[in-house]
């Protein structure tokens, strides 16, 4: 059966379909759902939530907010940063000079989800559950498990790190396990906590996150390398072995509880070949997964979807557009997912005799104006342009299922 998607005068308008309805996804949708396109998500999942705690949104990540309209609705319950710290083992600042007069924000990863959610479907897109993308092909058709072909102007595959629909188009060049990761937990916020700033400190190879999201609730990760066996125990959690190596946060590590949901993640980097092959391309984790050490990563996947949006809905032609936005966004994304494996590197696979010295390295160089610069420079790009409505016939129909 074909569906034509239609402004009643029989002009056929582009139509996207979307594997995954996280953060990338929700985003794409909504970017193109403001430029007039029919979009249809398939999530894998029977219900729509977002699994973690809080998370950093960066100047990049805000203006893709503002992009899609759900910028205001994020911040009524983010907190605005002053100053991030970065502290040593010892307590004493390493770096407090992050924001380079950007905007920070930090906010609960569910209420930022939902806004994503809700703006997707302000703008008409369709999500659907238990509808898990198997494979795809470059004419823009992704295949579900349950055989049924979905065919579009433009597919999209934001099916995170383990992609199903980048692996099915040949694009992995490597998915490499950091041995690194972190437990990710929400607690009740209290006056021990900090106001509108957010502490990060290292001892040895751990490192803890002390950041405020919301009028009611902290965020606090914990990363250790996978080698710490007592540091990944998250769930039951064991706060006696944290509260050692952080005994200053033991209010907040006592805030945690024994049962608690949060589990210990490992990182991982993505390397591709290509963001697209035809019609169908990647975005987020899919294309770039990276460590979180920057706070970058889904301010990049963000950022890149609304990047597509305004690439494809500025040009008649959407090969010349998907060209254009992979030079536009993969060095820079790539440069970030670098910094942020290095940032991991030093701050978990350090010898414990050499804090001291890993410190004075720090020190100078954050101090540097081309390392603040590289670490940066995400945050300070973002893509020329705004997304256009297509008020044109792009003469593709919506084959809505292809047996």
């Amino acid at each position: 059966m074909q569906i034509q998607i239609s402004d009643g005068k029989g002009a056929i308008y582009m139509h996207i379909e979307i594997a995954g309805a996280g953060l990338a996804g929700l985003t794409a949708a909504a970017a193109f759902g403001a430029a007039g396109c029919s979009v249809r998500v398939h999530e894998k999942g029977s219900n729509l939530r977002e699994i973690g705690a809080g998370i950093y949104l960066w100047e990049n990540g805000l203006r893709a907010l503002e992009a899609i309209g759900a910028y205001d609705e994020v911040v009524s319950r983010a907190e605005k940063v002053e100053v991030p710290f970065l502290r040593d083992h010892d307590g004493s600042t390493l770096q407090d000079e992050w924001l380079r007069n950007h905007r920070l924000y930090t906010v609960g990863r569910r209420h930022l989800y939902q806004s994503l959610l809700n703006a997707a479907h302000r703008q008409g897109v369709e999500i659907v559950t238990d509808s898990s993308v198997t494979g795809a092909t470059p004419n823009g058709t992704l295949t579900t498990a349950d055989g049924r072909e979905y065919r579009a102007d433009l597919a999209i595959g934001a099916d995170g790190v383990f992609s199903k629909v980048r692996d099915s188009l040949g694009l992995r060049q490597k998915l490499v396990d950091l041995r690194d990761g972190g437990g990710r937990h929400l607690i009740p916020r209290t006056g021990d906590d900090p106001v509108h700033q957010t502490i990060e400190q290292w001892n040895g190879g751990r490192r803890i996150g002390i950041i405020p999201c919301s009028p009611d609730e902290t965020y606090v990760f914990l990363c250790c390398p996978a080698n710490d066996i007592e540091g990944r125990k998250q769930n039951p959690f064991n706060a006696a072995t944290w509260i050692e190596s952080f005994p200053e946060f033991r209010s907040q590590l006592e805030r945690i509880p024994f049962d608690t949901e949060g589990r210990w993640a490992p990182f991982h980097d993505v390397h591709v070949s290509q963001w697209y092959s035809g019609r169908t391309v990647l975005v987020g984790d899919a294309a770039h997964a990276m460590s979180p050490n920057l706070g970058q990563a889904a301010c990049v996947a963000m950022t890149n979807a609304v990047a597509l949006a305004i690439s494809v809905t500025n040009s008649s032609s959407i090969d010349f557009a998907l060209g254009s936005w992979q030079e536009g966004q993969r060095e820079m994304s790539e440069g970030v997912q670098r910094y942020s494996r290095v940032y991991g590197k030093v701050g978990t696979m350090w010898p414990k005799g050499l804090l001291d010295a890993r410190s004075a390295l720090v020190r100078k160089l954050t101090a540097s104006r081309r390392v603040q610069g590289s670490i940066n420079f995400a945050a300070e790009r973002f893509p020329a342009g705004q997304i256009q409505r297509i008020d044109t016939p792009v003469g593709v129909v919506r084959e809505d299922v292809l047996a």
